[in-house]
């Protein structure tokens, strides 16, 4: 086995003194950052790597194959810490500095960018053209990021989740050699199924360095209408929108938590109120006319209505977000991923709320059944968990806890499968990264 020295000097000397950096002389925000990711207990790697392009990470990487050093990519770290920590690692390598800008087929509505730029970026680039990337996952990660851990965001009701919006890719592999799949037009469908399999893959299949994604023209005006109160209307009121005309980019349903966290508890209440977010992005007139269709349907079921429009609909959006995510540098709190069928949705928020703290927030999209729990106070007992997991599974869902703290993780089966598909799974690990040196034990199958 390679000293910790002995792997620093020698990828120094490939690609520079200054594109690597010991783990002893990282900033102390970047090793908190990057301690969630690691296996406690275990040895740091020995360096970060930040390749300047594509063609010296694809020679960072036939140095560590060719060394059998364990590598994990990094990109703004915004969910680096989520799963089980790597182990074995080595070398952790930055995409942070793939940042081109390649080619925006403005009449197409496809981009196609290296991997290390931040959605938040690309956004405000795309918004000169009122065009946007229909995506508004819990953090502003890198592109790559993004595509690895499939975090979509509430309007996956309209435009679908991170696979749909994918239509090319260009990875190394762990062995240092390019792939590719897809193209750069939305017809084309060539590699599909590869574009599937590293979406969400937790980047345990090949480092992810250039995306082509299918954009969206940027909507004239936004709307959200925010109907609460007993869980039993609430759910109804999910139904007839689902079953009605409207057609809302985004349909979530709250828990009291989150309602109240929002400043949406009306006073004098006996019953915690859930609550149901609907929100429209389209033309000025149908927009409102929209909203007023579900604020109408409130009224006739008896539940209040919060409409929001311009500037305060929008912080709404990023208050809800920030609800859901974790301080740097604080003690992690729990947060998990969760999939229940939608008919289960506003039952699996009342399990939330008669079994896990009284500050837990829960987040289910209404149309896919797909969400987040957080527990931003009191750490949840494991046996709170597992019975949060046992109650979806039972409504055929699942719950995956992605952040913890370390001793919580260690107790926990974190990614809690229970399909048929492990051992396709560990094929697949097997056939891209033979030697498992890429984010070894990240992911399900290894």
């Amino acid at each position: 086995m390679d000293s910790r020295d002995t792997i620093t000097t020698q990828l120094q000397s490939l690609v520079g003194a200054s594109a690597v950096v010991a783990w002893e002389s990282l900033t102390e925000a970047d090793r908190r950052c990057l301690a969630g990711a690691i296996a406690p207990n275990r040895t740091p790697p020995a360096c970060v790597v930040s390749p300047a392009s594509v063609d010296m990470l694809q020679t960072v990487v036939e140095c560590t194959h060719r060394n059998r050093w364990a590598i994990m990519p990094w990109g703004q770290g915004s969910k680096i810490s989520w799963g089980p920590g790597v182990q074995p690692l080595d070398v952790v390598i930055s995409t942070a500095h793939l940042q081109q800008w390649v080619d925006h087929a403005v009449g197409d509505l496809t981009l196609t960018a290296e991997t290390g730029l931040t959605l938040a970026a690309v956004q405000a680039q795309l918004g000169q053209h009122q065009q946007f990337i229909a995506l508004d996952p819990l953090y502003d990660g890198s592109l790559g990021g993004l595509v690895a851990t499939a975090d979509g965001g509430s309007l996956r009701q309209r435009y679908g989740g991170v696979r749909d919006m994918v239509l090319g890719l260009e990875f190394v592999r762990s062995d240092g050699e390019k792939a590719k799949a897809g193209g750069r037009v939305v017809k084309n469908v060539a590699g599909y199924d590869l574009m599937k399999l590293f979406t969400g893959s937790q980047g345990s299949l090949g480092i992810l360095t250039q995306i082509t994604l299918r954009l969206y023209p940027l909507p004239e005006s936004w709307q959200t209408v925010v109907l609460t109160g007993s869980a039993a209307i609430v759910a109804e009121a999910t139904q007839q929108v689902l079953r009605s005309t409207l057609t809302p980019i985004a349909l979530d349903l709250w828990s009291p938590g989150v309602v109240a966290a929002l400043g949406l508890a009306a006073g004098g209440t006996t019953v915690a109120p859930l609550g149901l977010a609907i929100r429209f992005g389209t033309l000025g007139v149908s927009a409102q006319e929209q909203g007023q269709q579900v604020q109408a349907l409130g009224d006739r079921l008896g539940l209040a209505a919060h409409c929001f429009t311009a500037e305060p609909e929008q912080q709404l959006w990023t208050t809800l977000r920030t609800l859901f995510q974790s301080v740097p540098g604080s003690s992690p709190a729990v947060l998990c991923k969760v999939g229940v069928l939608p008919t289960q949705a506003v039952a699996t928020l009342q399990h939330l709320g008669s079994t896990g703290p009284a500050d837990a927030l829960g987040l289910i999209h209404g149309g896919s059944g797909l969400g987040r729990l957080r527990f931003p106070g009191e750490i949840p007992s494991p046996g709170v968990l597992e019975s949060l997991r046992h109650h979806c599974q039972t409504h055929q869902g699942f719950v995956s806890i992605l952040e913890a703290p370390p001793s919580l993780k260690e107790q926990l089966d974190l990614w809690g499968y229970g399909g048929n598909a492990l051992g396709i799974m560990a094929g697949l690990k097997q056939q891209f990264d033979p030697l498992h040196l890429l984010s070894p034990n990240r992911f399900v199958g290894g």
